[in-house]
């Protein structure tokens, strides 16, 4: 994969015209790809081009060492364009941005990745969710197991929802050691490794190029020094208080899906004011029911922006909103954006469901953003307990 970056200097200055550019590209890719359902290789190819993948590599390393501000610009730029792309992007910048997650791994091996993110490669993501044991979220061992072997590891289990399967570079598996005490924590795979399969089982209602399949391990093998963060499950408890995984998680999920309700609102507004029906003789824009609609829109997207831009610079300058108040922001933002999109689809009738309009699209997108974690009933229901000093 060619790319033009070297240094931090040669990446693109992150400007508002840049982002626009950057947005308008993509988005020419993501008609093909949501029919194909492929992994988004043109997007990445062009982000890798552009010195986008390791933009949260600290400076030292060869990155730009982005702040989340910064990389939620970015995304959201990426989300207006392709969402896909964006939420396999999010993966590699949370593990780059967070001195707690793969910072803590063993030099060499960390390096490496960062050397590759920045080169263009090394995009990396967390396989967690079983068959068996659904989200880790809610509790429970994984089934996955990693048997000590005389190189290393030898991992087996099978991986459901793994974002990004077929154009990972590295996949971060969450499994259980078969020690006497098992410890729980991340493998570090290299894709296309002996025994990793992957099953197409994405076959879904939007976000289709996040190649979201079935991820099967047969012994796979991994060295030993890959086991880059594993823990008893009391210390992976204790180490929960560490707001940084959950703002980086609720945030950019927020600004991805608010990105779809963008795009899905840069579509509808010229729509409007292009269709003139012959009984009205002027354009829908002019109707006060529809001015009205679209001004809720405005309201909607304006009250994500606000909360999204204010929790993000108040991590970036240490003093981090905890994580109950950044899920609500994740609750509020994604339902904000999937009523945005729905209003459009109000104000159009049967072309925005027609195929033939992104509207649809942008729809089927945004309805996926129920299924992150954490899901509205644990958020709700977190924020209940706490302000009733449960």
């Amino acid at each position: 994969m060619a790319t033009r970056l070297a240094t931090p200097d040669a990446i693109p200055a992150i400007t508002d015209d840049y982002l626009d550019w950057l947005t308008r590209e993509l988005a020419s890719h993501a008609q093909a790809y949501d029919r194909s359902g492929e992994f988004p290789r043109a997007p990445f190819d062009l982000l890798a081009r552009e010195g986008l993948i390791g933009l949260t590599v600290r400076p030292e390393l060869g990155g730009r060492g982005a702040n989340l501000s910064e990389a939620l610009r970015v995304l959201a730029a990426v989300a207006k364009g392709e969402p896909s792309t964006a939420l396999i992007l999010f993966m590699t910048y949370h593990y780059h941005a967070n001195p707690h997650r793969a910072q803590g791994w063993p030099a060499a091996i960390y390096e490496r990745l960062a050397a590759d993110a920045v080169a263009g490669r090394g995009l990396i993501g967390g396989l967690r969710v079983e068959p068996e044991l659904g989200t880790p979220v809610r509790g429970g061992l994984p089934v996955t197991i990693a048997r000590r072997t005389a190189d290393g590891w030898a991992i087996s289990g099978t991986k459901i929802y793994s974002t990004g399967s077929t154009g990972l570079d590295w996949y971060s598996v969450w499994a259980k050691t078969d020690e006497e005490e098992p410890r729980v924590g991340n493998f570090l795979v290299k894709a296309g490794s002996p025994g990793v399969t992957i099953e197409p089982a994405w076959d879904h209602l939007g976000m289709r190029a996040t190649v979201s399949h079935a991820v099967h391990f047969a012994d796979t093998p991994t060295p030993l020094d890959h086991a880059v963060d594993v823990r008893l499950p009391q210390q992976w408890a204790a180490a929960a208080g560490d707001p940084s995984l959950a703002i980086w998680n609720a945030l950019a999920i927020s600004t991805i899906y608010d990105g779809v309700a963008r795009a899905a609102r840069d579509w509808l507004a010229p729509y409007l004011n292009d269709r003139v029906p012959s009984n009205l003789g002027a354009s829908l824009a002019t109707l006060p029911r529809v001015q009205e609609k679209f001004g809720e829109i405005e309201a909607l997207l304006q009250v994500n922006a606000a909360l999204i831009r204010d929790a993000a610079a108040r991590y970036d300058a240490g003093d981090p909103p905890g994580a109950v108040a950044v899920n609500n922001i994740k609750y509020v933002a994604t339902a904000n954006a999937i009523r945005a999109v729905e209003i459009g689809l109000d104000l159009t009738g049967n072309p925005g469901l027609s195929r033939n309009n992104p509207l649809e699209r942008h729809y089927r997108d945004v309805l996926c953003s129920r299924i992150h974690s954490p899901q509205t009933d644990t958020i709700l229901v977190t924020a209940g307990r706490a302000a009733l000093g449960q």
